[in-house]
């Protein structure tokens, strides 16, 4: 279910790693705990992010919660079409419902995030 080439954090973001930039997006897990997402304030490019800050904001009709950087870079890119179809993180979080590009400051920072097997482990024992 979750694509085997991505990394994983336990705040529920994905990485693809493209080269030195990291894009970023939320999981499947997370839309479905969030419910009917209705708008996303994404960070603006150029701005540079430590890991762990706030990458941006979701909105959906249960909740508003922050986007954490997984890793530390700059923003190079923000899906601008997430402003007019904010549910393309529903319909496809792992696909078209990327949320930004950054370009990574340092490689190591990628170590300490999970691969698809962990992260469905720590989706396992979120469920007990």
């Amino acid at each position: 279910m979750y694509p085997n080439d991505f990394l994983y954090t336990k705040d529920h973001e994905w990485v693809k790693v493209e080269g030195e930039e990291a894009v970023v997006g939320i999981t499947d897990f997370a839309q479905n705990q969030l419910g009917d997402i209705i708008f996303v304030e994404l960070p603006a490019v150029g701005k540079e992010l430590g890991a762990h800050d706030t990458l941006g904001v979701v909105e959906s009709v249960k909740s508003v919660s922050d986007i954490y950087a997984p890793v530390a870079g700059v923003v190079a890119a923000v899906n601008e079409a997430l402003d007019q179809t904010a549910d393309l993180l529903n319909k496809d979080p792992h696909g078209q419902g990327w949320i930004a590009r950054l370009k990574v400051k340092d490689a190591k920072d990628l170590e300490g995030l999970m691969s698809a097997g962990d992260y469905e482990k720590f989706l396992e024992g979120l469920e007990h």
